[in-house]
């Protein structure tokens, strides 16, 4: 009777024991399951945390890129429109002369010779300050304009002869000359165009070579004559240099100033002066620099005049 008590007192205990050790395993299973989706869970919200902070260096780098293509359009839209403006300029500019010279200008032939004549009656009407014509023959051929004389130096850098507004300009008398071309000095200015306009053939007298086949230019005024100036120098001075002097106190100092005019070429051309010499001086920009121009100078070797022929 005592054995059977004590036999189920044990069994008792053996269940309980396996009983707590299943809890003990059913409570270990329960612990892992929750670390689990602990770990789960903050690995989830480390995927989303990346996610949306690469969506926003996306977003950032798209709207960087948006910016930059923009003001490269900008810039691009910009640089066309002056583009366009610069060349519209000069096709207007040379058109405008153009028609000045249909005009204006007769050229033909007779006896085998060139004949060259300029409506100066036209050209008053179209611009009062007209006060020659300015020509080389038989190159650089470009070179044929009307001249004229402002109120200053400046008047004529971006007003054409018909007085539009224009990067081109005018051939202008510097204003400190006499309009009938009997100065020991007298300068005339124009600009050295990129697109062969005004005076930018003058630099081809930067070769000796181009000088000997071309060694005249022509002045033609309203009172008939046609003047013929030999070139004897070329070259680049300073803008302030004695090169724009347009009087002189003495026979000395206007041979002074001759011989200093034919040192600064850039050649030798045999050309003879004298202190009773009058000269015409070309003054053109370089692109050296700011300071410093590209002038040719020629002296009268002829005059003539037209109206009496």
């Amino acid at each position: 009777m005592k054995e059977d008590k004590k036999h189920r007192s044990n069994n008792n205990r053996n269940n309980s024991s396996r009983n707590n050790n299943g809890g003990n395993k059913s409570g270990r299973n329960s612990g892992s399951a929750d670390r689990i989706g602990k770990d789960e869970g903050r690995g989830r919200d480390i995927r989303d945390k990346r996610y949306h902070r690469g969506r926003k260096k996306k977003k950032k780098a798209g709207i960087f890129s948006t910016i930059i293509l923009v003001v490269a359009l900008a810039v691009f839209c910009f640089s066309a429109f002056q583009l366009f403006k610069i060349l519209k300029g000069y096709h207007d500019g040379r058109s405008e002369y153009d028609k000045v010279r249909k005009l204006a200008v007769e050229e033909k032939k007779s006896a085998g010779e060139d004949q060259f004549s300029v409506n100066f009656d036209e050209l008053m009407q179209m611009n009062p300050d007209t006060i020659g014509w300015i020509r080389f023959h038989p190159e650089p051929s470009q070179i044929s304009y009307p001249i004229v004389k402002g109120k200053d130096n400046s008047e004529y850098l971006k007003k054409t002869f018909s007085a539009n507004e224009n990067t081109l300009g005018a051939i202008f008398l510097n204003v400190d000359n006499n309009a009938d071309f009997m100065d020991k000095n007298t300068i005339i200015y124009g600009h050295r165009m990129k697109d062969g306009s005004m005076f930018r053939h003058l630099q081809d007298y930067e070769e000796k070579s181009f000088w000997e086949s071309n060694p005249y230019f022509y002045i033609y005024t309203p009172d008939g004559r046609e003047i013929t100036y030999h070139i004897y120098s070329a070259g680049q001075v300073e803008d302030t240099s004695d090169t724009y002097l347009t009087s002189f106190e003495s026979d000395e100092a206007c041979q002074s100033f001759l011989n200093m005019t034919k040192e600064v070429s850039l050649y030798d051309t045999g050309v003879e002066l004298n202190a009773q010499s009058t000269i015409v001086t070309l003054s053109t920009c370089t692109s050296a620099s700011d300071n410093h121009r590209f002038v040719v100078r020629g002296v009268k070797e002829k005059e003539v005049n037209l109206k009496e022929q």
